[in-house]
């Protein structure tokens, strides 16, 4: 119990820089959907471009968040020597590729579609490269427990971001006739989106500078010893990393190719705008990942550790499933977080917040093979949710459009999770309570059917979802008693 308060304190901190904070940074999504018209396009090239970045970004961390942990936790080894080869691989090949994309820059942008604005993908090369480094001293700062300066080293970015945004799309436009602002042209706020990011990511670059304190946190020569062997660890990770973002941002990249021309990129801008609304799963499942990878690997000798994993699973099963009815319930309010232009693809959300859920008990799942170094495993599982998720658009997105691509995504991971289990259960196999889970899916189900196709309105519709969503988190409370109860014990007593 005491090791899973250490967690729920942990993925609470975390939760300030991924939850709160990227909350903050998607309140950018109005200010975008109401600056660039959805019959621009403008928005399905910020969409296609940083769908492109997060398939980059694996592609340059090549496993080596998952593999120092590994490592780092190893006797002989050492969390310093194995922090030195991770990062040494990582700025390796973050340092090749932005040299390459910028030595071949027009024949990139060229193959891209995007000939006429090749900076775009000179900024975003840049970008991407710094993120890469940057995962491994986040990394580092999770190894070491240091919540705090993750969040604030986080949040410093968000911050920045935001401020930068507002200014240029808010403050610019009335102050462009003034001298110093000859800088500024109104057509061109795709291009301020990129360079903003790249601005904001190299200050919290800097914010990894060594103080006082921080011996070895340069980038020092990766250990030769080690090398080998972490690169073998890592190149499944880096297939299942591959395979798994695929499954997140192949639809988005492959749009465009499968619906051509100015239809294409209005409909994906419709479709990337509405599914920010979708993305508080991600958000939760990201703070609960920072939080949780650290945890299984340094308690991977303990004996109750399979209980525990059980344990989280529900829980975690529990928490998504309130937070996908709270959207539902209420997304008659959230759907003004964008320009009406973009809401006829709203009817997207609920089908993207369910992958979303897929995917964390997917990555929740996927220890049994992390843990036993069979990381093989993960990346032919991923593969083959990749290969259903990218039929499913091929097939469908000329015919339906962007409604293809949620459902690609929630067929992907079903595939993988249905896959995952099974092995599971003949490899490392660990207590899951599938019928209480499975109990749960039902009534969430069950309440999203309500919401969505009673014929109410206004207040009426919204006050029948509050009830119905309190009758799922009452349902949790009472199975949950034993978790509950101390906490509500402790408030009276302050009082």
């Amino acid at each position: 119990m005491a090791s899973l308060r250490s967690l729920l304190k942990d993925s609470v901190v975390y939760g300030l820089s991924s939850i709160v904070g990227r909350f903050l940074n998607y309140l950018l999504v109005p200010l975008y959907t109401y600056k660039i018209a959805a019959s621009t396009g403008g928005y399905g090239v910020v969409t296609n471009v940083y769908a492109y970045t997060a398939l980059l970004l694996v592609l340059l961390t090549f496993g080596m968040e998952t593999t120092y942990f590994y490592f780092a936790n190893r006797e002989g080894v050492g969390e310093r020597a194995a922090y030195r080869t991770a990062l040494g691989v990582v700025g390796t090949l973050s340092g090749v590729f932005v040299v390459l994309v910028w030595a071949f820059l027009p024949h990139v942008a060229g193959w891209m579609g995007y000939a006429d604005h090749p900076e775009y993908l000179a900024i975003m090369a840049l970008v991407v490269a710094l993120d890469a480094v940057q995962s491994i001293m986040f990394a580092r700062l999770r190894w070491q427990g240091r919540a705090w300066r993750f969040a604030a080293l986080k949040l410093a970015f968000i911050v920045g971001n935001i401020g930068l945004n507002l200014f240029v799309f808010l403050v610019a436009p009335h102050w462009a006739d003034r001298a110093w602002m000859g800088w500024y042209n109104a057509d061109e706020q795709v291009g301020y989106i990129f360079k903003i990011n790249l601005v904001c990511t190299a200050l919290v670059t800097l914010g990894f500078l060594p103080r006082k304190g921080d011996a070895g946190a340069t980038a020092t020569p990766p250990v030769r010893t080690l090398l080998r062997p972490m690169l073998r660890y890592a190149w499944p990770l880096l297939l299942l990393g591959i395979v798994g973002i695929l499954n997140q941002v192949a639809d988005k990249i492959l749009f465009p190719y499968l619906l051509p021309g100015e239809e294409g990129r209005v409909q994906l801008g419709m479709y990337g705008a509405c599914v920010k609304v979708a993305m508080v799963m991600a958000m939760i499942t990201q703070a609960f990942r920072y939080a949780y990878e650290p945890f299984v690997f340094g308690g991977g000798r303990d004996k109750n550790s399979k209980q525990t994993q059980a344990e989280v699973m529900k829980y975690f099963v529990q928490f998504t499933l309130l937070a996908f009815l709270a959207v539902v319930a209420y997304l008659d309010v959230l759907r003004y977080l964008i320009s009406p232009d973009y809401w006829g693809a709203l009817r997207a959300v609920p089908i993207v917040m369910m992958a979303e859920i897929l995917m964390g008990i997917y990555f929740n799942l996927s220890f049994w093979y992390k843990l036993i170094g069979q990381t093989g495993w993960g990346a032919a599982m991923s593969a083959v949710g990749t290969v259903v998720m990218v039929v499913v658009n091929v097939l469908f997105v000329p015919r339906v459009g962007y409604m293809a691509c949620a459902w690609g995504g929630l067929a992907g991971y079903g595939v993988c999770v249905l896959i995952s289990y099974l092995l599971c259960m003949r490899k490392n196999p660990i207590p899951y309570a599938v019928g209480e889970m499975g109990l749960f899916f039902a009534l969430a189900l069950a309440e999203f059917a309500l919401m969505w196709w009673l014929p109410l309105h206004g207040w009426v519709k919204l006050a029948v979802n509050t009830v119905l969503l309190l009758a799922f988190a009452a349902v949790v409370a009472w199975r949950e008693q034993h978790l509950v109860r101390p906490i509500v014990n402790k408030l009276i007593h302050r009082r």
